[in-house]
């Protein structure tokens, strides 16, 4: 910390106001054991004797004499008091300077920090409150994404329910004031709404479901959850819908069986988002592979397609919430953007890791999650071949 002209000023005139008085002091206090010595004359004598004694070599030589004595004592505590008092002016100063620069960051510098490099405690002081600056900063930062984020989603939530519902509100006023030619498009009519009805259910039910997820402490109902039945399950419930798009859905554990410490429901969603992803999104597919391997400590669970590739540029934004790809992945297929949102929320939850790979032979969702849950779960990445 460099002092100011001022502050340097200040403290020479202390060490002259300082010398200037202990050497009044002193030079009063050597007059009076003078004069007391003088005015004694047994204690003159003492110190004669004192002297006498203390003299060495054939020339006598005193190697004692009390007012040289007294005079280099009252030098060395001059010295050390002069060196105190200057030390303590100095600290003073110290602590000024980070009483200014708290007072500059309380007046809304937050980027500021206390830049002194001191010793001793002041230097953790100053290490302290930088780092109570920066968290304050860091939960600020925190809570504003946070409130950006709560109205990103009303605004997005807002909009794709704000469609539907004019399409269905317009398609029923029709039928209200009678602007039908007949009974077919009072039919066709009916259908469009119900339809738009439909998706806002759609909607909701994500919305409803990823904040449920996103929440702390969200409950996560662990069991042993057998992978190979949970798998045959998803697939055999879109068989249906499969066929009639010409795609088979299949799907592999190894080993079998091979289970984990899963929520089954919350698991069994995220797969579910998946398939529904490619069969949506998936133009041009023949299948719909899902496999499940273990890799040591951790299981590798895939949802691939072979249908039209991921363009490379959004693969890093699939798990944003409301986010489409362009083109095909757009909101002409009726998503509501949730799906993946939902998936990463859900693989978070069990401490595991999700990622995409895509290109023009196979598009794959790989979720890597834990086979056994703990309180601080640890994930590495497996590498993919």
């Amino acid at each position: 910390m460099k002092l100011t002209a001022r502050e340097k000023t200040s403290l020479f005139f202390e060490a002259v106001v300082t010398i200037v008085l202990f050497s009044l002091i002193g030079f009063a206090l050597v007059v009076m054991i003078q004069q007391v010595v003088k005015t004694n004359p047994g204690l003159a004598s003492g110190i004669y004797l004192i002297k006498r004694s203390l003299a060495i070599g054939p020339w006598h030589l005193q190697i004692w004499s009390y007012q040289r004595w007294l005079i280099a004592a009252l030098a060395i505590i001059g010295i050390i008091v002069l060196w105190w008092r200057l030390i303590r002016r100095y600290h003073q100063y110290q602590l000024r300077h980070i009483i200014n620069e708290l007072h500059y960051i309380s007046n809304g510098h937050l980027a500021h920090r206390i830049p002194f490099k001191m010793n001793g405690d002041r230097q953790k002081m100053i290490e302290s409150v930088n780092a109570l600056v920066d968290s304050a900063m860091q939960s600020m930062s925190d809570e504003k994404k946070v409130e950006q984020s709560k109205d990103e989603l009303i605004t997005n939530v807002s909009h794709d329910l704000r469609t539907p519902l004019t399409s269905i509100i317009g398609y029923l006023g029709l039928v209200e004031d009678g602007q039908y030619q007949n009974e077919d498009d009072l039919v066709k009519y009916a259908h469009i709404a119900y339809e738009k009805a439909k998706q806002m259910k759609t909607l909701v039910e994500d919305l409803f479901e990823y904040t449920k997820v996103q929440q702390d402490g969200a409950p996560v109902n662990m069991m042993r959850l057998d992978l190979g039945q949970l798998l045959e399950q998803v697939a055999a419930s879109f068989e249906l819908e499969g066929e009639k798009k010409g795609l088979k859905i299949s799907s592999i554990v190894i080993p079998s069986p091979l289970k984990i410490e899963a929520d089954p429901e919350q698991i069994g969603r995220a797969v579910s988002n998946l398939v529904a992803n490619a069969l949506k999104y998936g133009h041009g597919a023949t299948y719909i592979h899902l496999s499940a391997r273990e890799h040591g400590a951790m299981v590798q669970l895939t949802v691939a397609n072979d249908g039209e590739a991921i363009p490379q540029q959004s693969i890093e934004h699939l798990f944003e919430r409301f986010y489409r790809v362009e083109g095909s992945r757009s909101k002409k297929t009726g998503g509501t953007g949730l799906g993946l949102a939902i998936v990463k929320s859900i693989v978070d939850l069990h401490h595991g890791q999700i990622s995409a790979h895509s290109d023009n032979h196979e598009t794959s969702f790989i979720m890597t999650l834990p086979v056994k849950q703990a309180a601080q779960q640890e994930t590495k990445p497996i590498q993919h071949h």
